[in-house]
């Protein structure tokens, strides 16, 4: 392989990736003819085709998904090497690729965003919000924040945030309208507000106390995929949400919602922030996992 080959395998990593010559040349900051005449001699060199060009999209072909394949690790790696360069500096810096779920993202990151911008100004923080669980390895992410019970065996996960639990909510007027349940199984009774999770799979609604454990399907008026326009639904009494204690804590302190079924939501750890174990840890996460334990 000779250098010229490096770069053009680079070009091509982000042309896959966005599926657009115009957006990896964005990406890149070099002009959509420089992209094109890179995958071309690319192409030219190697004698076959990598990329299938149609007038809407830009596609791997086989050879060039088997190529993708083999060459996304070395490329992190590759990232990770100069990001731990760049890092060799005094001060905390680079780019800081993570993972995050919708909740965390909006009840514990957002919030001290402007915080931790000033307190590290020389690092970039790359958030990507997403409930499904992704290799964070294949995806070129530096860690990933996830609930402990979907982390893989080779990932290293430290404690993010407190112990949260379930809380099951509706308005002071929905309960004088329609009672308040006193048991889980009351719920049969109820409109209920559905979760879709990114699977397309309804959330069962969950719920623990001592040695008995109930999951339940529920009924009622919407089917959601998104906590904030669940809570905004129970505020506006279209029924009962199923939330983390952490989403309506404001809500129930000054009364806009009320908690039901509380000694059936019992708490668990919470979320995990997560990385590769083969990796040594980098300053900026580092920085990152104290800042916002603090």
């Amino acid at each position: 392989m000779n250098r010229n080959q490096l770069s053009q395998l680079a070009v091509l990593a982000s042309v896959a990736a966005h599926g657009s010559f115009r957006a990896a040349a964005r990406e890149l900051q070099i002009a959509p003819s420089a992209v094109s005449h890179a995958i071309s001699t690319l192409e030219e060199s190697l004698g076959v085709a990598l990329l299938a060009r149609t007038t809407r999209s830009v596609a791997p072909t086989e050879a060039g998904r088997r190529l993708l394949e083999r060459l996304s690790p070395a490329l992190s790696e590759i990232e990770l090497a100069l990001g731990a360069a760049v890092e060799m500096k005094d001060t905390v810096a680079g780019t800081l690729r993570l993972s995050v779920p919708r909740a965390v993202g909006h009840l514990m990151v957002a919030q001290r965003f402007g915080e931790f911008c000033e307190t590290y100004p020389d690092v970039t923080l790359d958030i990507c919000i997403e409930d499904n669980f992704v290799d964070i390895v294949a995806e070129g992410f530096d860690a990933g924040i996830r609930l402990n019970e979907s982390l893989e065996r080779d990932m290293v996960a430290v404690r993010f945030g407190p112990s949260i639990c379930g809380a099951v909510v509706a308005t002071p007027a929905y309960f004088a309208r329609h009672g308040i349940p006193q048991h889980p199984s009351d719920l049969i009774h109820h409109r209920c507000i559905n979760h879709r999770f990114s699977s397309g799979r309804i959330y069962r609604w969950e719920f623990e106390k001592g040695d008995e454990t109930i999951d339940m399907a529920v009924n009622g008026p919407l089917i959601l995929n998104d906590d904030r326009l669940a809570l905004e639904a129970a505020l506006q009494g279209a029924g009962l949400a199923f939330l983390f204690d952490l989403h309506v804590a404001d809500a129930v302190a000054d009364g806009r919602l009320v908690r039901v079924l509380e000694d059936w939501c019992a708490p668990f750890p919470g979320f995990y922030l997560y990385y590769p174990s083969r990796r040594r840890m980098r300053p900026a996460l580092r920085a990152f996992i104290d800042f916002y334990k603090s």
